[in-house]
């Protein structure tokens, strides 16, 4: 057996940082349970030179699972331990864009960046596709996209990219965002905001954006999807197929600055009017074997009636360890949860 340490990146969200290393410690192991060649185990906390670090045992780590590992979403350096040396083990994330995309955006109600990525990976690795992480491109929608957190992880991955969002603002300010970031980085790509039509009538807005990674690649047609429809998440079938995405993964309202909203029922402080009424129309969005992810206020919300949501939606809800390891104190008024579900 080997025994290897995590460094964890530091994070300015001092609440955050302590949390972190329980939460790498969950997705570790969800890593390890569904997609690592090797097991890993004797998962601990442990101080090396007073510096706090994560330590596992397994045995010796693939070049895959090393490149599996290297986009832990806390994870800052990985070290093989040999007797009193720490022997540092290259890591390539799937990061294909600059990290800014994901920092630069600065609004209050913004989720932390460290947990957005947690969220996509938990969800990625409920799928059926969970060894599929490092060979193709995932389609990924957040139906509560706000500014667009979610989606730039998933582009930064190198996936293509969906959000739908009812507040106007918010998307107004994505799009101007999005657009200005892909010109200062001189990214070939096409972008623009249309309207949608249903019967003479304009229904909704649409950004659409197609990016290249490379020029050879924009070239060959190879190129990254977005689409940010402005409209009710309850109606998001009507502007995607049924079946076409593999992750929907999204942030619920926390019911303290913001609450949950749809065009029809209004504002709650409690999250679970909106599951009621959107969760079905999430569950369509998925194709067999994809997951849904959602993170929410405990607080304002028990776990139990989210899961019953999921299952009445015709999901499998995911609830045994580490799924349950996830919980964790944003503020005095928010301790915040996973709960995931994969269409069969």
């Amino acid at each position: 057996m080997a025994e290897y340490a995590i460094l964890i990146l530091p994070a300015t969200n001092r609440v955050y940082a302590e949390s972190s290393a329980a939460l790498t410690m969950a997705e570790l192991s969800l890593f390890s349970q569904v997609a690592l060649g090797s097991a890993v185990q004797n998962v601990a906390q442990t101080s090396i030179g007073g510096i706090p670090y994560i330590t596992f045992e397994s045995d010796e780590l693939s070049d895959r699972d090393v490149a599996l590992l290297a986009n832990l979403s806390s994870i800052y350096a990985l070290f093989r331990i040999d007797g009193k040396f720490l022997e540092p083990v290259y890591l390539q994330s799937l990061d294909k864009l600059d990290s800014d995309l994901i920092s630069i955006q600065k609004y209050q109600g913004k989720t932390n960046e460290l947990f957005t990525k947690l969220l996509l990976n938990v969800t990625l690795l409920s799928s059926k596709f969970a060894e599929q992480m490092l060979d193709r491109k995932f389609s990924v929608i957040d139906p509560l996209c706000g500014r667009g957190t979610t989606m730039n992880q998933a582009l930064m991955y190198g996936f293509d990219a969906a959000g739908v969002d009812l507040d106007r603002k918010d998307f107004d300010a994505y799009a101007t965002f999005i657009q200005t970031w892909l010109k200062r980085k001189r990214l070939k790509h096409d972008a623009a905001v249309v309207r949608v039509r249903r019967e003479h009538e304009v229904v909704a807005r649409r950004l659409e954006v197609s990016l290249g990674l490379t020029k050879e690649g924009w070239k060959a047609g190879d190129a990254l999807t977005l689409s940010y429809v402005n409209a009710d998440t309850t109606k998001a079938l009507e502007f995607h197929r049924p079946g076409s995405f593999d992750l929907v993964v999204t942030d619920a309202p926390y019911g303290v600055q913001h609450g949950s909203r749809t065009a029809e029922s209004g504002l709650h402080r409690s999250p679970i009017d909106l599951l009621k009424a959107a969760v079905p129309t999430w569950a369509g969005l998925l194709r067999s074997g994809g997951a849904l992810g959602i993170a929410w206020n405990t607080n304002v919300a028990r776990r139990s009636a989210a899961t019953e949501i999921l299952a009445d939606a015709g999901l499998e809800p995911l609830d045994e360890p580490p799924y349950t390891d996830f919980v964790h104190r944003v503020d005095q008024a928010i301790v915040r949860d996973i709960v995931v579900a994969r269409r069969p």
